[in-house]
């Protein structure tokens, strides 16, 4: 499995602002072959990405997505309609749309069926709220993980992003917790009857939280980090691609 790094920008970058930010950062991964990358940008820039990244090995892709395919839901943005924009990624269940939508786990795996059913992969967010031992983390994680049972392996990506590391101000997690808690996800995972250890194996688990330049080596020289998911410090897509290009030890 070769490493995927990539970043969601956020309720940042207009279709302008994106076009500029691509604009510069195509060059400066164009030497990346042992990596795939993909940027997530609101649901207004997406046509951006697909314009000004075609052709290039970044991939794009959405921030959300409602799980139904077509409907009366006015104001929001279909599976179908992200694939038609070329997307490859759809990021679901962020701690900030918990947060401040009201989001449950049920309505996050029936996002992830949503993408999956229109050919993308999902990357799904998990993490705890709060600091604490992993004994009292697990729970926590089952329970965001075990309602993904059935979905297609191969077409998921699990995101590990505690909410006590995210955000201006916040604490980075060190990288060996970072390792402990990808092993902890693998083994729910692997745990899950419906898709068994082997099935699980091809599930890439990634970390977000408070990465920047200098801290990502350690994280990616953790068993079991299969990438990165950026999130402020890509707003710069010098830093972006540093991040990238980071070397694993």
């Amino acid at each position: 499995m070769s490493l995927l790094i990539g970043t969601s920008s956020k309720m940042n970058l207009t279709s302008t602002e994106a076009a500029a930010y691509l604009d510069v950062l195509r060059p400066l991964l164009a030497d990346v072959v042992d990596r795939e990358t993909f940027v997530l940008l609101p649901f207004t820039s997406i046509w951006v990405a697909r314009d000004r990244l075609a052709g290039s090995r970044i991939r794009w892709g959405a921030q959300d997505v409602h799980p139904e395919d077509a409907g009366a839901h006015t104001g929001d943005v279909s599976a179908p309609m992200l694939a038609d924009l070329g997307c490859a990624y759809v990021e679901v269940g962020h701690h900030e749309r918990r947060r401040d939508h009201g989001e449950t786990d049920e309505l996050v795996a029936a996002k992830v069926t949503a993408v999956q059913r229109s050919g993308m992969t999902a990357i799904v967010c998990v993490g705890e709220v709060e600091r604490r031992s992993f004994d009292e983390i697990a729970p926590e994680l089952d329970r965001q993980l075990r309602l993904l049972r059935g979905c297609d392996p191969n077409r998921l990506v699990v995101a590990y992003e505690p909410a006590w590391a995210i955000g201006v101000g916040a604490v980075p997690a060190a990288p060996q917790w970072v390792g402990q808690a990808h092993a902890a996800v693998r083994d729910l995972l692997a745990g899950s009857a419906a898709q068994g250890s082997s099935s699980s194996r091809s599930v890439a688990v990634i970390y977000g939280g408070s990465v920047a330049p200098d801290g990502a080596g350690p994280l990616l020289a953790e068993p079991g980090v299969d990438g990165l998911f950026v999130g402020r410090a890509a707003l710069d897509p010098r830093a972006f691609a540093a991040i990238v290009h980071t070397p694993v030890p």
